[in-house]
C-alpha cells in the first residue's frame, strides 16, 4: 500500500470515528412503550430534565407554577395546558421549554401516553 492510499484510509476512519456520539444524555430511546405509562417510570425524568430549571419548587424565570411533584404535573396536564405547550411548533412564543427547541416527538408521545393511560403516579 503506497503512502497516499494510507494517508486516505486513515482520514477517512479518523472522520467517521470523530462522527459516532454515543453519550447517553443525547440518546433518544425510540422504541414504543410496551404497558401503562407512568410518572414515576417514563415522564418524570422528562420533567426534571427539561422543565424543573425554570419550574422549581420556588419557580424561576417568570415561570407561574412549580413541577417538582407528581400532583404538579398531573395538574399542569389536567389544568394548565401543558401538552399543548409542549406540542407547538419551534418559533410559538407559548411553546415549552421557553425559548425552544421543542422537544424531541418521542418525548412528547410519553406525555401523551401517560395521559391517555390515566396519568398514572407508579
Amino acid at each position: 500500500m503506497n503512502l497516499k492510499t494510507l494517508f486516505v484510509i486513515s482520514s477517512l476512519a479518523s472522520i467517521f470515528v470523530s462522527c459516532a456520539n454515543d453519550d447517553p444524555s443525547t440518546l433518544i430511546d425510540s422504541t414504543p412503550m410496551n404497558g401503562l405509562a407512568t410518572y414515576n417510570q417514563n415522564v418524570k425524568s422528562i420533567i426534571d430534565n427539561n422543565c424543573v430549571v425554570c419550574h422549581a419548587s420556588v419557580p424561576k424565570n417568570g415561570a407561574p407554577m412549580s413541577l417538582v411533584t407528581y400532583d404538579q404535573v398531573k395538574n399542569a396536564v389536567l389544568n394548565r395546558g401543558l401538552l399543548t405547550r409542549i406540542s407547538l411548533e419551534n418559533g410559538n412564543s407559548s411553546l415549552m421549554p421557553q425559548g425552544g427547541p421543542r422537544l424531541p416527538q418521542t418525548t412528547i408521545d410519553i406525555i401523551n401516553k401517560w395521559n391517555q393511560d390515566g396519568l398514572l403516579e407508579k
